[in-house]
């Protein structure tokens, strides 16, 4: 990475002679800030005249500009005193990130025989004691004793900067193990931590560096503030543990080792109320925080994520050079990774994400109990998704196909997994946020109530003895019809995703780009799709999907198969809730006249709530004593 080094300290300490030395130790440009003085500085510090900060004003400004023009071409090493914090701000202003300062420190005594043995330099000696008054010590500096050797300073000076990492990954559960990997396979200097815990967590991170080859050049640590301190200022430390608790726990741990303007990254499955809280309070220390999805589990954590991050856009584009190249690439060769918005507005659609993904997985559940219904084996149902991938290609049909395939001995593995879904909570969390925002997300409460009633094991045991309701195997359909039914549904879970974005978008002010959103979601998660690389033009033209011209008609040629297949289902006692709901849905969302009259009559009724009127455009309220 471009780096302007900047080599500080009081006159005579060696500054010009090291900045020479290390210039041409990294092949890079030299220039001494002295040389940069205006006339009227120098002739007021050779008449003994101590430089006030009007004066320093210009030069720091010009020190600046040649950094910054410097940085469009490469690195370089600049050489100035910048006693104090101010001038270093100045020094540095919009180059923060780009900028390294090494500090050459020594006793007064030490560097006074210096100054005192020095020709031709336009600053007397008994000026130093006030630039030892003036000093400030930079804290974010490399330190250099100069009692060292020049020969040596250059060499410490070299490892301090090679050793220093570019990016600290906290936590190395499978995620976190494979994002370190994916970092240093793309060339990142990487530092990485985890807790030690004796008998349970010892040496994880020493031991994780040994087993790959790629961590060679990686940092590994149990201690916090070693790790902390391994990184080039402004720190960007993601955290890849547990969301809950955790994570306010280590950023806890965290912020006594930070410093002013420092990002830390929740990459991990946060609530989005939970990340705006973190975002309001690490803003009252200095620290940066930015909440970001990511999709693709291990191996897309490995091989290149979805990534949704969200906070400050200055933040971010601190952050982005990382996050956007170990991301998947889109079919143009794009990350899937983008500034999603403010706040918590990553995390938010990353928990979209996930429900709309929880649809997808119940959708295939229902679709492979049809199948098998229809008499197909495992196998037989594997040919089928198989074949289905030229219209319905995905990611989980693709898993799904692999799945029906698998046998463990003579039979097939599914049949031997015990019919409980787990959950970690983002499909609640979903559910709950479309209650909170109004907003129909049936598919996705639907899917997330079937996993519930599958926790019910023992009681379903029980009541399917009790009623005796025996599926029956003379569905009326085929195997197109599944399909259609398939990719009907699928369309409206999509649409109700899509429509819980854009109503928080609106309700939170996030402003959030929908087709970019489908873009980064098209590679790299769990819900990638041909529909979705589809969506990505339709967002650009509208914010309802369902008012697109060719999905419409898609729509219209599959429902007529989605109604047969649901029907055929229903009446042979098999259970396809996301199916029936998207059938529901549609008649539901397309009625121009719906049934809530009878229900805001009844609250009017028993609750004196009031009703609007058909036949009164002016929006009054009005109640009727019923009885």
């Amino acid at each position: 990475m471009k780096k302007v080094i900047f080599v500080i300290g009081v006159s005579g300490c060696g500054k010009s002679t090291i900045g020479k030395l290390l210039s041409e130790a990294l092949d890079i440009p030299f220039f001494d800030g002295d040389d940069f003085h205006p006339e009227s500085n120098i002739t007021k510090m050779s008449n003994g005249q101590a430089l006030n900060d009007a004066d320093r004003q210009g030069w720091l400004e010009t020190l600046n500009n040649l950094a910054k023009k410097q940085l469009n071409k490469g690195s370089c090493v600049i050489v100035c005193s910048a006693l104090k914090q101010k001038y270093r701000d100045l020094l540095s202003l919009t180059i923060e990130d780009d900028t390294a300062w090494v500090h050459l420190n020594g006793a007064f005594d030490q560097i006074l025989e210096r100054v005192n043995s020095r020709a031709d330099h336009f600053m007397p000696a008994e000026l130093l004691q006030s630039q030892f008054d003036t000093l400030e010590i930079p804290k974010n500096a490399i330190q250099i004793d100069i009692s060292a050797t020049p020969e040596n300073i250059i060499k410490i000076i070299k490892q301090e900067l090679m050793n220093t990492s570019e990016f600290g990954l906290f936590g190395l559960g499978i995620m976190g193990k494979s994002l370190c990997r994916n970092l240093a396979n793309n060339g990142f200097k990487i530092s990485m931590f985890n807790r030690h815990v004796d008998s349970v967590e010892v040496d994880v991170a020493k031991n994780f560096k040994a087993q790959y080859t790629e961590l060679a050049q990686a940092e590994a640590f149990d201690d916090i503030s070693a790790f902390v301190n391994s990184l080039q200022q402004p720190r960007r430390i993601m955290l890849m543990v547990n969301a809950g608790k955790t994570i306010d726990y280590v950023i806890e741990d965290l912020l006594p080792h930070l410093t002013k303007n420092d990002i830390i990254i929740d990459g991990g499955n946060s609530n989005y109320k939970k990340t705006k809280e973190r975002y309001d309070y690490l803003k009252t220390k200095g620290v940066n925080f930015i909440g970001t999805g990511v999709s693709g589990g291990e191996e897309g954590a490995l091989k290149g994520p979805s990534i949704m991050p969200s906070g400050d856009k200055e933040a971010y584009d601190k952050v982005a050079p990382f996050l956007e190249t170990i991301a998947a690439k889109d079919k143009n060769g794009l990350p899937c990774c983008t500034y999603v918005g403010p706040e918590g507005s990553g995390q938010f659609i990353k928990m979209v994400h996930n429900g709309v993904e929880y649809v997808e997985m119940q959708l295939l559940a229902e679709v492979t109990t049809i199948l098998e219904a229809l008499g197909q084996s495992p196998d037989v149902v594997a040919n089928t998704l198989e074949s289905w991938a030229d219209t319905a290609d995905s990611y989980l049909l693709e898993i799904t196909t692999a799945i029906f395939k698998k046998k463990e001995g003579d039979d097939w593995l599914v049949k031997k997994i015990l019919d409980k879904a787990g959950n970690k909570g983002t499909g609640n969390w979903t559910t709950i946020a479309s209650a909170e925002l109004g907003v129909p997300s049936t598919l996705i409460a639907s899917a997330l109530f079937s996993r519930y009633i599958s926790f019910y094991k023992e009681e379903r045991m029980e009541l399917s003895k009790r009623f005796n309701y025996n599926t029956k195997s003379d569905l009326k359909i085929s195997t197109d019809e599944v399909l259609k039914g398939y990719q009907f549904a699928r369309i409206i879970n999509h649409y109700q995703g899509f429509k819980l974005i854009a109503e928080a978008s609106s309700k939170f002010e996030w402003d959030l780009n929908l087709s970019e959103i489908a873009r980064i979601w098209t590679n790299g998660c769990i819900i990638r799709s041909s529909l979705m690389e589809e969506l990505v033009s339709v967002f650009k033209d509208t914010a309802n999907l369902l008012t697109n011209t060719e999905l419409i008609t898609k729509i219209d040629g599959y429902r007529p198969a989605a109604k047969k297949v649901v029907s055929e289902a229903v009446l042979s006692d098999i259970a396809t809730p996301a199916l029936s709901e998207a059938v529901q849905f549609l008649n539901g969302i397309t009625t121009e006249y719906a049934s809530a009259n009878v229900i805001q009559a009844q609250r009017d009724y028993f609750g004196a709530h009031t009703y609007l009127r058909l036949d009164d455009a002016s929006g009054k309220s009005h109640h009727t004593k019923w009885n």
